[in-house]
């Protein structure tokens, strides 16, 4: 398939060292497969492909990048436990992960793709890659989301006064693959500074308040739900011996309304599985707690997931909880997304919630919640909860030749 117009600008470029900022679905891997194909065509090359973790360079490139090699038969030899393809030319292709940094120690490389490098810490740049490409004078290509203010941002503001480097800024809409209509729902369902940065590629600092979309007149409302014997229950839990939180909810559609917190000091998981059942004793019961509750054990034969399913409680857990970024994105796009809708709200009883939404900052310099085990564990009891009835979606993705291809970032 053809190259967009902002693809062709970025792969036409000149400069040795490219620094692309774009929102989701801006067919950054499509465009990382041209670059890697460009680089290729000469013999005895050395490329490589870094991405954030091994399971990223692995989902996002690999199976797409071994199909059309094979497809044009320049593949000689593919190494599935390596991740390198061996051309007919002898030219090798390398897919590493920044989060095993050794793996590149060393290496000579004639041309690097740092995907998503904003996600990837600055070291592996300066201290591991950058030196990779002085020998043989090799090119570099950084194409990222970006992600607050970090050194992304510095190398993309140095770029227009640095010899040799170029950066280039799109939108989602800009390339090409993701519909207006789209574009709009994510802007419904996102807070602003997600949404500028994900689908507008700007840079946002998240310095201060974490839940920076809290509003205490429009998110508390004094109308509390009305709870039956019939009423389904949602539960948002963290696990913790000091103290134990869990906030109790009603969800109508898409609007989620916290009516109930329970915090008990010094407590176990029995303990509040019975508070619980206590106060709601006949309500079905669908709760969100910390996945380390599968492993965690409350005695020295159950696990706290064990105990909230002897409790009858149906539980919305998977393996892994969501990344901690993810988890306050979600929150504060329910507080108030970028259209301005709200979908989260707390009555005025629930003053631990309260505290935490309004209270909870991130450690200075960083996007690291501060965890001072005062007020954060209400945060991801509801953040657990939140992420699972209203999480942020990705963009349906129409591919340049019309279909539908993929439906989450």
């Amino acid at each position: 398939m053809p190259l967009t117009d902002p693809q062709k600008q970025i792969f036409e470029s000149d400069a040795r060292m490219r620094v692309c900022v774009a929102g989701r679905r801006f067919g950054k891997t499509f465009l990382s497969m041209w670059e890697i194909a460009k680089f290729a065509r000469f013999p005895n090359r050395k490329i490589y492909y870094c991405a954030p973790t091994y399971r990223q360079a692995k989902q996002i490139i690999w199976d797409d990048l071994k199909q059309q090699l094979t497809s044009k038969r320049w593949a000689k030899k593919i190494n599935e436990s390596d991740l390198s393809i061996t051309l007919v030319n002898n030219t090798k292709i390398f897919l590493r992960s920044a989060d095993n940094p050794d793996s590149l120690r060393g290496v000579s490389m004639d041309f690097l793709i740092m995907d998503e490098a904003a996600m990837i810490d600055q070291r592996m740049w300066t201290e591991v890659c950058r030196p990779a490409l002085s020998d043989k004078m090799g090119h570099a290509l950084f194409i990222t989301t970006p992600r607050g203010m970090n050194w992304i941002y510095d190398l993309f503001n140095s770029a227009a006064h640095l010899d040799d480097y170029e950066s280039f800024q799109y939108t989602t809409l800009d390339g090409g693959n993701v519909p207006s209509v789209e574009v709009e729902a994510a802007k419904r369902e996102l807070d602003e500074k997600s949404f500028r940065q994900e689908y507008l590629a700007t840079f946002e600092t998240y310095a201060g308040l974490i839940y920076y979309k809290w509003d205490a007149k429009s998110n508390v409302t004094v109308h509390a739900p009305e709870i039956s014997d019939r009423t389904l229950l949602h539960i948002g839990m963290d696990f913790n011996v000091d103290p134990l939180v869990a906030c109790v909810a009603v969800v109508l559609e898409d609007q989620i309304t916290i009516f109930d917190e329970i915090v008990i000091n010094g407590s176990n998981t029995f303990e509040m599985v019975e508070e619980i059942r206590r106060r709601y004793p006949n309500n079905r019961i669908y709760a969100y707690p910390d996945a380390s509750g599968q492993a965690r054990k409350t005695s020295s034969r159950t696990t706290d997931h064990m105990i909230m399913r002897n409790g009858n409680f149906q539980l919305k857990v998977k393996g892994n909880n969501p990344p901690v970024l993810d988890r306050i994105a979600a929150v504060n796009a329910n507080l108030k997304s970028a259209q301005g809708l709200q979908r989260l709200h707390i009555t005025p009883n629930c003053k631990n919630v309260i505290k935490s939404l309004s209270q909870q900052v991130y450690k200075e310099g960083t996007r690291i919640p501060e965890k001072d085990g005062k007020i954060d564990h209400m945060s991801d009891a509801v953040g657990y909860l939140v992420h699972w009835i209203n999480p942020i979606r990705g963009p349906q993705v129409v591919h340049n030749m019309g279909t539908q291809r993929y439906a989450h970032y």
